[in-house]
């Protein structure tokens, strides 16, 4: 991917090494433009090093001039990333300005263009600065963040920076070719992430997840110009471009709200990795230390697979199943007691499967399987959906579009 990485004057500019150093990790061609003002927060040279490209800062440089450099980069650009983007090139976008460099190569480009807000979180609120991240949402570019926490200013809020690691799974997510269509017209609900069970007001029971996989399957199904709903629980990412979000907490209002959305869906993907027991009484105030042990007692949670699966419908069902050990065995077991078509399953631990960009999985039905090694969640969701299709045409015996259900408890 040809990445032009656009820097401006944020003090989270001095993240953006790291962040080159990620989008190169992942394979991208990275093309550093910096506004003037950048150079006060981090060198030309450092990035030079870490890009391996020389930096471009100037729309007034003859020599690339002559030959209409911006408009070269614009051309060469899979997509243009701002990041850190100040309230001030937000604003510039938003009016069509085109003083510099940076801000002619987004005039200029049809590549989608992201950026990644960093700034101190009064600016952030301001009512200008909200209306123009509307105006750049309305007009299709990608709004990455921003993040809630402390400020260098030493304030607390949101508008600091997201991640590099965060920014580079979003771009590479955003570069993503188009299909061809599986799933135009179709309504897909996803639930992507973990789910929390209250104790009492401090303490829960969670299964670990970082919602990566399922995050992946939503833009993957918006890739195959689906019209995603994705119900996520708690998780540290960005929402997926154009997709409809619906935070939730526990599985109780998982449950509620994918059979609130799934009356008219298509497709049915549960990402999510849903608790199994809740207790079954959670207390209204903080447990205190006094005892040197205590017992808690656990009530089953809903089922939201089975509910799927189960519904009248008859919805082309997958499931996945991430074990720590017998992956293949509990996952046909799956298979035949969900009454599922097809199961997909990955080895989950300390080593693998949680909190990574990479995943393998073997999927398993009736008369078949396929073996998909270790790569990227994005391309491993691309291809799953993908597959889905082609067992839902064998299943069904029709070169129509399909309707699918896909459930999931993957990480």
């Amino acid at each position: 991917m040809n990445i032009v990485l656009g820097i401006t004057g944020g003090i989270a500019a001095y993240k953006a090494p790291d962040l080159v150093r990620r989008l190169r990790e992942r394979g991208g061609d990275v093309q550093i433009v910096m506004t003037t003002s950048a150079e006060e927060f981090v060198t030309g040279t450092a990035l030079q090093a870490v890009s391996g490209r020389p930096i471009r800062s100037n729309l007034w440089d003859k020599e690339a001039e002559a030959a209409m450099s911006h408009i070269e980069l614009a051309r060469w650009a899979d997509v243009v990333l701002i990041a850190p983007a100040t309230a001030e090139v937000m604003a510039r976008i938003v009016s069509g300005g085109a003083p510099d460099l940076l801000t002619t190569i987004c005039l200029a480009t049809e590549a989608p263009i992201a950026v990644a807000p960093a700034m101190n979180h009064v600016m952030w609120n301001n009512p200008a600065t909200q209306a123009n991240r509307r105006v750049l949402e309305e007009r299709g570019v990608h709004i990455l963040g921003p993040g809630v926490g402390s400020q260098a200013c030493g304030e607390t809020g949101a508008g600091r920076m997201i991640e590099p690691d965060a920014i580079a799974t979003a771009v590479f997510d955003l570069g993503t070719s188009k299909g061809e269509g599986l799933l135009a017209g179709k309504k897909v609900v996803i639930t992507a992430g973990p789910t929390r069970e209250p104790i009492d007001p401090v303490r829960y029971i969670s299964n670990r997840s970082s919602g990566k996989m399922g995050y992946a399957m939503a833009r993957a199904a918006i890739a195959q110009e689906a019209d995603v709903v994705l119900i996520s629980g708690p998780v540290n990412l960005p929402e997926p471009a154009g997709v409809e979000v619906h935070s939730v907490l526990s599985a109780q209002d998982m449950y509620e709200a994918t059979h609130d959305a799934i009356e008219d869906a298509d497709i049915f993907i549960s990402a999510a990795a849903v608790a199994d027991y809740r207790p079954a009484d959670v207390k209204a105030q903080k447990i205190k230390k006094n005892d040197e042990s205590m017992s808690i007692e656990l009530v089953r949670c809903p089922d939201i697979l089975a509910s799927v699966a189960a519904l009248d419908t008859g919805p082309f069902t997958v499931g996945f199943a991430a074990e720590t050990e017998k992956v293949d065995d509990y996952a046909r077991s799956k298979l035949e007691k969900k009454k599922l078509d097809m199961i997909i399953a990955n080895r989950v631990g300390d080593d693998c499967g949680f909190d990574t960009d990479d995943n393998s999985v073997n999927v398993f039905w009736t008369d078949g399987e396929r073996r998909f090694p270790t790569a990227r969640k994005s391309e491993l969701a691309r291809n799953l959906i993908e597959l889905v299709a082609q067992r839902f045409y064998a299943a069904r015996g029709t070169d129509t579009q399909p309707r699918l259900t896909v459930v999931s408890n993957i990480e």
